[in-house]
C-alpha cells in the first residue's frame, strides 16, 4: 500500500472500557463467580485477557518473532468506566499505574492532549435521568477522572452513547467539549452560515470530520461520529484477526485523494474488551494495526482533542434525541418490551421492563 503524507489522514481508534461494580454491598470484595473459572471472578478473567495485554502488546514481525512491546492505551483514545478503576486500583495496582501512565505518555504523542477521555460516573442512561442526577453523574465523573489522570477532561463518553439535549447541555455546563455518537443518532447538517439543511439519517453522515450541535441554551458541543462499519466488523466479526486487514480496512475508509481536500479522521468506537476478551489476541492485532499505519506513513495516529484543536467543525449537525448506540427502537431496550435481546432464551419476552424502571423511578 502506498505512504501518504500524514498531514491529510487521521485515524482515532477509541475503546470503551467498563465493567459494572461486582463488590458484594455487605462486604466490599468480589466474591467468588463459577462462571469465570478458573478465575476468581470476571472482572480478573478480564484484565487477564484484555486490560493487562493491552499495557504490554507484543508486536511481531514477518519471521513471528517479538519486534516490539508497547502500552496500547497511549496510542488509542480510551474512557474506563469510573467503578472499574476503583476496582482495579485495588487489586490490580500494576495495570492501574500503567493505564495512568500512559495517558501521561499519549499527551507527547497528541500535541499535548491525553488519550482518556471521561465517563458519566455510573453506566446509566442518561436521557433516563432526572435533570438533578445527569449534573451528579457528569460532576462525580470528572471529579473522578480528575482524581486519577490528575488532568481536566476534555471529553466524556456516554453510556451507550444514550443522548438528549439536557444531556447535552450539562457535558456543556461542565465544559466537556466533546463526546461521540453513532452515525444513526445523526438527523440533519448544514455548513456552518448556511440555511438549508441536508437529511443524513440512517447513517448517511460524513463520519470523518466533527460536527458542532448548538443547543437550545445557546451553548455549544462538539460531536464525533464514528465509522458504524468497521467497528461493527471489530465487535461482531473476524476484523481483529489480522492486524495488517485491521489497518487496511481503516486506510481503505478514506475517499480518494482527489475528491476532499479537508483533513479527515477515521474514527472507530467499540467496547474495549473487544481487543483480547472478545477477540483472543485482539490486543496484537490492534498493536499490529497502529505499529503498520505508523510504520507505512499510510496516515497519522490520533485523538479526538488534538484533531480537534487542528481541525474546528466547519458543519453544524441535528441529532436524534433519546437514541443509543444499541438499541434500534430509541432507549426502548431499557424500557419496553421492544425486541432486543441476547438471543440466548428464544421466547422469553422483556415485558417487565416498562414496570421495573416505573418502579425505580
Amino acid at each position: 500500500m502506498k505512504g501518504i503524507s500524514p498531514v491529510k489522514r487521521y485515524i482515532c481508534i477509541h475503546g470503551h472500557f467498563y465493567q459494572p461494580p461486582r463488590e458484594n454491598p455487605w462486604l466490599g470484595e468480589v466474591e467468588l463467580q463459577d462462571s469465570a473459572y478458573p478465575y476468581h471472578d470476571w472482572n480478573k478473567k478480564i484484565t487477564s485477557e484484555c486490560y493487562a495485554p493491552n499495557t504490554s502488546s507484543r508486536i511481531l514481525g514477518p519471521d513471528k518473532k517479538i519486534i516490539d512491546i508497547v502500552n496500547n492505551y497511549s496510542k488509542i483514545s480510551f474512557n474506563f468506566g469510573p467503578t472499574l478503576l476503583s476496582w482495579m486500583e485495588r487489586n490490580e495496582p500494576n495495570i492501574y499505574t500503567a493505564i495512568i501512565q500512559a495517558d501521561k505518555i499519549s499527551m507527547q504523542n497528541f500535541s499535548g492532549h491525553g488519550s482518556a477521555i471521561a465517563q458519566a460516573y455510573n453506566h446509566m442512561i442518561m436521557p433516563h435521568a432526572t435533570l438533578r442526577d445527569k449534573h451528579t453523574q457528569v460532576i462525580w465523573g470528572i471529579a473522578d477522572f480528575e482524581y486519577r489522570f490528575q488532568r481536566k477532561p476534555e471529553g466524556m463518553w456516554l453510556p451507550e452513547t444514550a443522548v438528549d439535549n439536557e444531556t447535552l447541555e450539562v457535558l456543556a455546563e461542565h465544559g466537556i467539549k466533546f463526546t461521540m455518537l453513532s452515525p444513526h443518532q445523526a438527523q440533519n447538517i448544514r455548513k456552518i452560515g448556511e440555511e438549508n439543511w441536508i437529511d443524513v439519517t440512517n447513517a448517511k453522515i460524513n463520519p470523518r470530520v466533527p460536527y458542532l450541535y448548538n443547543l437550545p441554551s445557546g451553548k455549544t458541543i462538539n460531536l464525533f461520529f464514528y465509522d458504524g462499519i468497521i467497528s461493527s466488523n471489530i465487535a461482531f466479526n473476524d476484523l481483529l484477526n489480522s492486524g495488517k486487514n485491521f489497518s487496511n480496512k481503516l486506510i481503505s475508509a478514506f475517499p480518494p485523494d482527489e475528491d476532499d481536500k479537508n483533513n479527515q479522521m477515521v474514527n472507530i468506537a467499540t467496547d474495549g474488551e473487544s481487543y483480547g476478551h472478545h477477540h483472543r489476541f485482539g490486543d496484537m492485532a490492534l498493536a499490529y494495526c497502529i505499529h503498520n499505519i505508523e510504520s507505512n506513513n499510510l496516515a497519522k495516529i490520533s485523538i479526538y482533542g488534538e484533531f480537534l484543536e487542528k481541525n474546528p467543525p466547519k458543519h453544524e449537525v441535528k441529532i436524534f434525541e433519546r437514541t443509543a448506540w444499541s438499541c434500534a427502537h430509541g432507549l426502548k431496550r431499557w424500557e419496553d418490551n421492544c425486541g432486543c435481546s441476547s438471543r440466548s432464551h428464544p421466547g422469553w419476552q422483556q415485558e417487565w421492563r416498562a414496570p421495573l424502571k416505573g418502579a425505580m423511578d
